[in-house]
């Protein structure tokens, strides 16, 4: 269509100058007749062209370009150019169609054709128009400043998605979809409102004005977004990879001017009289380009599973005070290490279902945990995560091991922290008494059933943790006697998650009741801990 009108527009302008002619008697009746046809030529050639056949997209471009430029009041582009605002921005700030791609082909010196600029000394020419634009900074140029502070200029917006695009490689991310995302200083919206204040003082009855703008960021995404997709062969949506383009300026490059009172009142004056000096001291004035980033992240992805450690020296999470390590390694470090380097990720982070001492063990079906992998650039296969377990459940050492190592969905973080609370614990301790065991003990401790108990916050724990009263519930528990020793038995027991086990045992000089030194009415001390099984619906088999 753009075409047809653009032939139309010949044809009118065409019939002008003969009806000119005529009233003059300048041309013959045989000359008019002429000038007709070829004129009605013309159209039917632009009819056939979109009857016949779907015009190329370079053809409809340009339309579209020439058609914008032509639209915009040539004063208007005066002013603006005379300022030092880029082409691109024009179009994006006073062009009543939408800003898109098709405005990258469009220069300068189209605009200035289009709207007799050239020739004008009141307007700086092309050759001093090659700076950096007072409004984008170069963002709609493709001019930046690189890690080096060396100015670097693409020639065109698929010189830049193409300079984009192998960033994007060099970074080894595996991905079939992008987001994009643009990141400009403040000194772009604030310079563009100074402009658009200006031209709606001066130009307070055009359409244009009351037109929605397209931000320098969605226009820059406009201009590269359809030529990224296509170098990467990758679709754009929400995706958990995201390319992100962060602008930065320095403030040394940027000076505001402050106003004296008596520049106050120039401004006032100039107002009055529609002169852009007001403008200019409104501003700020930009003589580098901005530097650029480009920053890759990959939203984290989970591994889950559960741990079982099989050493009384390994804390759960890398545990160090006064730069000296506490026990031998951590259950954190060591599936963390072993899961990180097949991700190729930046770091990692470890959760899990509770925790247990340092010298306490794992046993069982073994603790709940996440693997939180930051920024993966890769995601390892079934039979790669099958090989890493094996790995982990080999090593020498034999501290720690791993069941059901998996790949999880992000939502399973929000299903184990809700299991947490509600988890039963079964525990296996080692325990003395100051007397010897006798058989109504074990009935007196294997009846209690869904016993309540009131525990104080652990003095071993009241340096990191509130002093609270915390009510539990020890659901069961049976006594194991050890064969040729009557002081010494293991105690079997399930619990309420969050139950201090070894506070339970030996009573906290009284800041746990009942105890089961309390229950046997001796002393009582606990030697060893272990967990035995965690009751939580997460990743069983």
């Amino acid at each position: 269509m753009y075409i047809i009108y653009m032939y139309l527009f010949k044809y009118l302008d065409a019939l002008q100058v003969l009806q000119a002619q005529l009233i003059g008697k300048t041309t013959s009746f045989l000359e008019f007749q002429k000038m007709s046809e070829v004129t009605d030529a013309s159209c039917a050639a632009a009819a056939s062209t979109v009857t016949g056949g779907v015009p190329g997209p370079g053809d409809n471009g340009d339309s579209r370009g020439h058609e914008a430029a032509q639209s915009i009041h040539s004063d208007v582009v005066k002013d603006l150019l005379s300022l030092g605002v880029c082409e691109r921005c024009i179009f994006r700030l006073v062009a009543i169609r939408g800003f898109d791609s098709v405005f990258s082909s469009v220069s300068t010196s189209t605009l200035r054709s289009r709207n007799a600029v050239d020739g004008d000394t009141s307007v700086p020419s092309e050759s001093d128009h090659s700076g950096v634009c007072i409004v984008c900074l170069g963002v709609l140029q493709f001019i930046y400043s690189d890690d080096k502070q060396t100015v670097v200029k693409m020639e065109s917006n698929s010189d830049f998605a193409t300079r984009i695009a192998e960033f994007v490689k060099q970074s080894h991310h595996e991905f079939d979809s992008f987001g994009l995302e643009v990141s400009v200083p403040s000194v772009i919206t604030e310079n563009e409102s100074a402009v658009m204040s200006y031209l709606k003082g001066k130009y307070e009855s055009e359409v244009w004005l009351d037109t929605e703008r397209t931000s320098v960021k969605d226009a820059l995404k406009n201009l590269i977004l359809d030529l990224l997709k296509n170098s990467l062969d990758a679709k754009s949506d929400s995706s958990p990879f995201r390319i992100r383009l962060t602008y930065t300026n320095s403030p040394n490059e940027v000076d505001s001017a402050a106003e004296t009172k008596g520049e106050q009142k120039r401004r006032r004056t100039d107002k009055e009289n529609g002169s852009n000096c007001m403008l200019q001291n409104s501003l700020k004035k930009v003589y580098k380009p901005c530097s650029l980033e480009v920053l890759f992240h990959k939203m984290p992805i989970y591994f889950g599973g559960r741990y079982l450690k099989f050493s009384r020296n390994v804390s759960q999470t890398r545990w160090i005070i006064d730069d000296e390590r506490m026990g031998e390694a951590s259950v954190e470090e060591i599936i963390g290490s072993n899961i990180l380097p097949a991700c190729f990720g930046d770091n990692y982070k470890f959760h899990a279902a509770g925790r247990e001492d340092i010298d306490v063990r794992m046993l069982g079906s073994g603790r709940p945990f996440l693997l939180e992998i930051q920024n993966p650039r890769r995601f390892p296969s079934v039979d790669l995560l099958k090989e890493i377990e094996a790995k982990m459940n080999n090593l020498e050492n034999k501290l720690v091991g791993v069941r059901n190592l998996t790949l999880l969905e992000n939502h399973c973080w929000n299903l184990m922290r809700e299991g947490e609370g509600e988890k039963r614990k079964q525990y296996a301790a080692l325990v003395w008494i100051s007397r010897p065991l006798e058989d109504k003990d074990l009935e007196s401790i294997s009846s209690l059933k869904e016993l309540k108990i009131l525990q104080r916050t652990p003095v071993r724990v009241l340096h990191r943790r509130s002093p609270l009263d915390r009510e539990k519930i020890i659901h069961w528990m049976n006594i194991e006697k050890i064969e040729g020793n009557c002081q010494y038995f293991l105690l079997h027991l399930c619990t309420q998650a969050g139950t201090y086990i070894k506070e339970f045992v030996h009573g906290d000089l009284g800041r746990t009741s009942p105890s089961i030194g309390s229950i046997l009415g001796c002393r009582v001390e606990i030697l060893q801990l272990d967990v035995t099984d965690v009751k939580m619906d997460f990743l069983d088999d």
